[in-house]
């Protein structure tokens, strides 16, 4: 991404120039962020020029010094969730609950199972993250590739953080059971363990959270 959608916008004061340099500095991972949702780099582009344009707008509601990674993906992210739902409001009759979401019941601080596709990032994996669903997909983005706190991620999808926590762990479990056979593919885990991950996977004793699969 570049800096073009600052064109004709001038920093009036110095608050102003900070503002600027701080949100500059976000591009990359907005634009990251976007094209996850997205999943189409036209699509990351307007959604990323959308929120920068709205950003500076309304500069002055940002406390300067705070988390402007989490402000803006705020933004960009109700930006995503507006237009989807004017896009699925052609199709099927838009929901009357704002939210649109159901919250889901919180699970355990610890979420060692990320670990399971910490170590490989390519397009088997970025393919089954694109393939989660949306709510699922936001909080895992945010978590394990940009590396946000829950209480960052909530603020970005006004929900509560035991909201984040389950979304996380239900999305990474959706993960782990889409990457096992790839995992012993290319070495990540054994294939003895294979059978008795997937067994683990789908046995309701994950609920807490914990993780069972073991790296070669």
């Amino acid at each position: 991404m570049t800096a073009n959608v600052l064109t004709g916008l001038t920093p009036r004061d110095p608050r102003r120039a900070r503002f600027d340099q701080e949100a500059l500095a976000q591009l990359e991972a907005l634009y990251s962020f976007a094209l996850k949702l997205t999943k189409a780099r036209d699509d990351a582009e307007d959604l990323v020029s959308d929120t920068m344009l709205r950003a500076f707008q309304r500069w002055e509601q940002y406390n300067l010094g705070t988390n402007i990674r989490a402000w803006l993906f705020t933004i960009l992210y109700h930006v995503f969730v507006s237009r989807k739902r004017r896009v699925d409001a052609r199709e099927v009759q838009a929901p009357e609950d704002e939210d649109g979401w159901a919250l889901l019941n919180a699970v355990g601080e610890a979420n060692p199972e990320g670990a399971f596709y910490d170590s490989f990032l390519d397009e088997e994996i970025t393919g089954a993250i694109a393939n989660l669903p949306d709510e699922y997909r936001a909080a895992v983005v945010m978590s394990d590739l940009h590396g946000m706190r829950y209480a960052e991620i909530a603020q970005v999808l006004q929900v509560p953080e035991g909201t984040v926590k389950s979304r996380l762990f239900r999305g990474r479990r959706i993960l782990q059971k889409e990457l096992v056979g790839y995992a012993v593919e290319m070495g990540y885990i054994k294939p003895r363990d294979a059978q008795a991950a997937a067994r683990a996977l789908d046995d309701d004793s994950l609920a807490d959270g914990s993780a069972v699969l073991t790296p070669a």
